[in-house]
Parts: structure tokens; sequence; C-alpha cells
């Protein structure tokens, strides 16, 4: 679908990168001439994630941090940048979530996933600025949300408080470091099957059948489809794009579906 140099020369930072997602982004990336990082908390997962794109031929490195920890997040973004030379894509794609009704969510439930999730991506990008805005291809920023977090999300309130103040967060950087040659995305993704999320979310509680109705496609999307929405806004294909939100949900987002 892209020209294999699509990203060719530029280098890519990608949190929650040891599997589902964040993993096949790096791949694709990869095989159309990123150099890649993959950073993650799961060191197992990681080096997993790690000997699957250097199979694949890809130039790569894995860096175990913890978005919920600045500093540690800081230095695997300065490490990637010590090893490839810079730094021209930062995906926000680390993730935390649980099927809960809201009366039953526990404070620290709450914060949990709002930490991966909101501030996560807060960190990410104000450790990546500095070496974004010096990009020569200029910065690109993708951070991976949810419609749902637009129209609320019963059972997963933590979740859809913390996406939509991603979606707010990253539209208000997408004018603040406009200036500065870096555009900020975000890419919605719906029900997406060969993802572990889908698996406990949907499957393991019995509405898998329904969220497929819930779909205008009638189908759960793959892993690749969000890849390729990734490899776009990080192109010169997307170059004056900046401050949207891609969906790539099968038309859920659109589609009414009495439970």
């Amino acid at each position: 679908m892209f020209r294999v140099d699509t990203l060719k020369g530029r280098v890519a930072f990608i949190t929650g990168g040891g599997g589902g997602i964040g993993l096949e982004i790096a791949s694709c990336y990869a095989r159309l001439g990123a150099s890649v990082a993959i950073a993650g908390r799961n060191e197992e997962r990681l080096q997993s994630g790690l000997e699957r794109l250097r199979a694949d031929g890809g130039d790569a490195i894995a860096l175990r941090a913890d978005v919920r920890n600045y500093e540690e997040l800081k230095a695997a973004i300065d490490a990637a940048v010590a090893k490839f030379g810079g730094l021209d894509i930062l995906v926000n794609n680390a993730a935390g979530n649980f099927h809960c009704p809201t009366a039953e969510l526990s404070p620290n439930g709450w914060r949990t996933v709002v930490d991966i999730d909101l501030n996560g991506t807060f960190y990410g990008c104000h450790a990546a600025y500095g070496h974004l805005r010096r990009s020569r291809f200029g910065g690109s920023i993708i951070s991976i949300i949810t419609m749902l977090g637009l129209s609320g999300w019963p059972g997963a309130a933590h979740a859809a408080a913390a996406k939509a103040g991603i979606l707010s967060l990253s539209r208000t950087l997408a004018v603040e470091w406009g200036g500065d040659n870096i555009r900020v995305n975000t890419i919605s993704p719906g029900p997406i099957g060969d993802t572990e999320g889908v698996k406990r979310l949907y499957v393991d509680t019995g509405r898998e059948d329904l969220e497929r109705r819930k779909t205008a496609l009638g189908r759960f999307g793959k892993k690749q489809d969000i890849a390729n929405a990734a490899v776009f806004l990080a192109s010169d294909l997307a170059g004056y794009v900046t401050g949207e939100n891609m969906i790539v949900d099968g038309g859920r987002w659109l589609k009414y579906v009495a439970a």
C-alpha cells in the first residue's frame, strides 16, 4: 500500500510497543524504512517484540519504561535519540483499562488508568518535544484514543475520561507546537479483533456479537488497519494534517444498536 521508503530516515518511539497495536505500528514503520524504539514495562514482552522486529529486518531497540514515571520515560526517549541520532515520530499507545461500573470503581483504579493513559501521554509529549522540534522532517505525535471518550463509555469511565483528555491535550499541542513544525494527531480505533483488549472487554464479557452489530461494517477491525492510519499520519502524506482525530472504527460511532 505504501512505498517501501515512505518513512526512510525517520526515528520513531512507541510506548506500549511490545505487543498489540503498538507492535503492529512498530513493525509497519520498520518495514517502511524507519528506525524504531519500542518501550514498555514488561521486559519479556519487549524482548519478544524486538525479536519479531529484528527477524523482519527492522532497525529496532527495546527500552523498558513505565509511562507513569516521567524521568523513566524521558530517559528512554533520550536513549533512543542517542542510539539513532534524533526523533521524528512519537506514538503514545500505552494504555490501561478494565471493565468496572463506576459506582464500584475504586479511587486507586481510577487513578491508575488516568495515570497511564492521560498522564503518560503528557509525559511522552513533554519529554519528546525538544527532540521533535529539531526533526528535519517535522515532528509527528500520534496518540491512540477512542470515540467512546467523547460519547461516554459505561463500565469504563476512567478510560473514557482519560482518552477525552488526550484529545483535548493533542489539539492544544497542535496549536502551541505548530510553529515548531510538530504535527499532533490522534487515532480512534474501533473494536480491533486481534487484540487482548477486545478479548477482555467484549469476548470474555459475552458482548462480542453486540459489539460487532454496533459497527456499520458489521465486523471487528484488524491491527493492520490502525497501523495503516499511523503510517499515513507520520508520513509526508499528512504533512498538512494536525489537530485531527482519525476515526478507524468501522463506523461504530455512527451506528446505534439497542442492547
